[in-house]
């Protein structure tokens, strides 16, 4: 099964118009039934690859000051303690010391998950991201966690392209202001790497890629993508499925790895 990286934007992408809300909503009519999902949530930090085995999980309404009603969202699948379970017992074999937390949805799961699958009729576990380990060290998790991509789990990594708040916030930019040319130079490098295939300069993307730091100050938002693409194989197919931006500086870029 290929692997995806979706861009999930702010919470509230589920309750307004525009091109990456509608794009996520046509995708979920064309991706199947998988047998669960593993969804690698920027919003799930830990010191150690961290594996939801509940088979009830809640929901966590992690942020402030949007719309009320994004409280009241249910996004009622179940967990699979089985799924983690073999995704554990992958990451326990490549020596990566994994281990299980009992915890909610968090809004870089259910977020995506509501326009993807609304049935909410797919188990569904999440795994952490480590964010002072890397590019390289996730491109090898997702690596480890290929055999769970062969047997019918689809494995998707929620991020953004570009995640800068604190631009945003310094900044005046409202819905439609167009991606300003620090933005969309990361962009367009994303792209053509990874339809290269160059994992190298994926992996390196830090010291290589132009603006690497300024749109992604801290790593959390980006490394859900290198899960996903280490899992599709050693040398991973990449396609950009889906590109657009909001609020200038948050690029909604979507990937498929094969």
């Amino acid at each position: 099964m290929a692997t995806l990286f979706v861009s999930h934007g702010a919470p509230n992408l589920i309750l307004h118009n525009s091109e990456a809300r509608h794009f996520l909503e046509h995708l979920g009519k064309n991706i199947g039934t998988p047998r669960a999902i593993l969804m690698v949530t920027a919003h799930f930090e830990t010191s150690r690859p961290t594996l939801t085995n509940n088979a009830h999980p809640p929901m966590i309404y992690d942020f402030g000051g949007f719309e009320k009603e994004l409280r009241e969202v249910k996004y009622r699948a179940p967990g699979s303690p089985d799924v983690a379970q073999e995704a554990f017992d992958l990451l326990e074999k490549a020596g990566l010391q994994p281990a299980f937390a009992d915890r909610g949805f968090d809004h870089g799961t259910w977020v995506p998950l509501v326009l993807l699958r609304p049935e909410a009729d797919v188990p569904v576990v999440q795994l952490s991201v480590e964010p002072n380990k890397g590019a390289d060290y996730h491109f090898k998790l997702g690596q480890a966690l290929k055999p769970l991509a062969d047997s019918g789990v689809l494995i998707i990594g929620s991020g953004a392209a570009t995640h800068n708040l604190h631009e945003y916030f310094r900044g005046n930019y409202q819905m439609d202001t167009p991606a300003p040319e620090w933005v969309k130079s990361f962009g367009d490098w994303l792209h053509d790497k990874i339809a290269a295939g160059d994992t190298d300069a994926l992996t390196h993307y830090r010291e290589r890629a132009p603006n690497a730091v300024k749109n992604h100050p801290s790593e959390d938002h980006i490394l859900p993508l290198f899960v996903a693409m280490g899992a599709a194989g050693e040398h991973p197919h990449g396609e950009r499925i889906h590109t657009s931006q909001e609020y200038g500086v948050l690029m909604m870029d979507c990937y498929r790895f094969e």
